[in-house]
């Protein structure tokens, strides 16, 4: 029997930090993200901090930087770290982040090096939003990636070239990585 006793109050913290928002271009709540990373990290083997941090893996980036000490002292290291792997930027006193581009190069290469426990959450997290815009081009076609800051092609090249890193990291023969590659071949149709 797994019983996850920390999971409750992370869940409790990504639904303050995320409350009010939504899926870009959609009426969905944003916390059906964190929620569908966390249960796909349980799916494919990760423990409970592994969980937490899918719960979590966005907080940073969407909430501010103000959350980094707060996700340490609340929930470990372990945890904290693992979410700073998955942050690919992080706003400014304005609220503003990097370009596009760069924060993607950047988190590109980050994933080289990270460790596989975090290597695990981002993969979860690339699968499950590969997934949701894959669904989105079945029912609306290609004009789905007007909503993101990214052209069709950039979110393309950003897809494969994360799948790549995580490929490697993770390796071929992995169920995970097999999902996400039918999923980035249904974002391309």
């Amino acid at each position: 029997m797994h019983r996850f006793p920390r999971l409750h109050e992370a869940l409790d913290y990504a639904a303050m930090v995320h409350n009010g928002q939504q899926r870009k271009g959609t009426s969905i709540p944003y916390l059906a993200h964190p929620l569908g990373v966390c249960a796909l990290v349980l799916e494919y083997g990760g423990d409970e901090d592994q969980a937490i941090a899918g719960l979590l893996h966005d907080v940073i980036e969407d909430g501010g930087d103000q959350h980094r000490a707060v996700i340490r002292s609340k929930f470990g290291d372990r945890v904290a770290d693992i979410v700073e792997a998955c942050t690919d930027g992080v706003p400014d006193q304005n609220g503003d982040k990097a370009p596009w581009r760069l924060r993607k190069e950047d988190h590109i290469r980050h994933l080289r090096e990270a460790p596989l426990d975090a290597v695990l959450v981002a993969a979860c997290d690339k699968l499950h939003n590969a997934r949701a815009i894959a669904g989105d081009v079945r029912m609306g076609g290609r004009l789905v990636f007007n909503r993101f800051k990214a052209s069709r092609e950039d979110a393309l090249w950003y897809y494969q070239a994360i799948f790549d890193v995580l490929q490697d990291r993770l390796g071929q023969g992995s169920p995970l990585i097999f999902e996400l590659r039918n999923a980035i071949e249904d974002m391309r149709r």
